[in-house]
């Protein structure tokens, strides 16, 4: 049984970093991803990584997130840097145990509960 957990989000400054978790996958889970939603608008793709460790970033986040995986601890990170207010959004962790390196959220089974993550300028 998959039961996501994301920790770390918070309020920072334009410029900040922050560093999300999520826990709870288990060894089989092999497809890991990141998603962020704003209200009104549909929940989109960050980050996603693979068993072993190759990943995707989207656009909009690539050479200021980092996706990583401990797998010893099964726990995901998302390490942001040179955040911007337009990164703003309930951030997701997201499982799946065969599709991998995806950004779209229908190829995801499992989600946590989300976890807030606001950027002042």
């Amino acid at each position: 049984q998959v039961h996501l957990v994301e920790s770390g989000g918070g309020s920072v400054q334009a410029g900040g970093s922050l560093r999300l978790s999520c826990r709870g996958w288990s060894y089989n889970i092999y497809c890991l991803g990141w998603f962020r939603q704003v209200p009104g608008k549909e929940r989109g793709g960050v980050a996603s990584i693979d068993s072993a460790s190759s990943t995707v970033y989207a656009d909009s986040v690539k050479g200021r997130f980092t996706i990583s995986r401990d797998n010893a601890k099964n726990t995901l990170y998302l390490q942001m840097n040179s955040l911007k207010p337009e990164d703003t959004a309930m951030y997701y962790c997201a499982a799946d145990p065969r599709r991998c390196l995806s950004l779209h959220s229908a190829n995801y089974d499992y989600w946590g509960q989300g976890t807030q993550v606001t950027v002042s300028s």
